[in-house]
C-alpha cells in the first residue's frame, strides 16, 4: 500500500458513503483509479467491508464494557471458542502484557451484564478477569 491508499482508507473511515468522485477529487486522481484501488483494496483483504456506524450516545441505556482476560495454561483457542458463543461479547482482542485476551461487551441492561460476565468468569481456562464499565463516549 502507497500514500494514496492509506490515504483512501483514511477518507472512507469518515464517511464509507463519500462519492468515488469526491474521493477522487481530494486524492487528486482519477475515478477509475479511486474505483480500482478499492477494487483492489477488498479483493486484498486491507479493506473487509463498509458498515454503519451509529453515534455512541445514541441509546443509552445499553451497557458496554470491556473486559480483560486472563487465560491458564494452554485453553486460549477453548475459551476462545466459548467466548464467541456468548451473545454479549461484542468484539474479542489477543492482546499483550498482563491479560491475554480483551473483550468488549454490549448488553441491554445491567441484569443482563451481570450473567454474560458471570457466564464469561465460569469458562474453564479463564483465571482471572478485570471488567471496566464505559460511561460517557468522549470520541468516535
Amino acid at each position: 500500500m502507497d500514500r494514496i491508499d492509506h490515504e483512501l482508507i483514511a477518507l472512507l473511515r469518515e464517511d464509507a458513503r463519500r462519492p468515488v468522485t469526491s474521493l477522487a477529487a481530494a486524492l487528486k486522481v482519477s475515478r477509475a483509479t479511486v474505483q480500482t484501488r478499492i477494487d483492489r483494496l477488498l479483493h486484498s483483504g486491507a479493506i473487509l467491508g463498509f458498515t454503519l456506524r451509529l453515534p455512541p450516545a445514541g441509546d443509552t441505556s445499553r451497557v458496554r464494557a470491556i473486559t480483560l482476560l486472563a487465560v491458564s495454561g494452554e485453553r486460549a483457542e477453548s475459551v476462545i471458542r466459548a467466548l464467541r458463543r456468548v451473545p454479549e461479547v461484542h468484539a474479542l482482542h489477543s492482546t499483550n502484557g498482563r491479560w491475554d485476551l480483551v473483550a468488549e461487551l454490549d448488553s441491554a441492561s445491567l441484569a443482563v451484564f451481570d450473567q454474560a460476565l458471570a457466564r464469561i468468569r465460569r469458562i474453564e481456562g479463564v483465571s482471572a478477569t478485570e471488567t471496566s464499565l464505559l460511561l460517557a463516549p468522549l470520541l468516535g
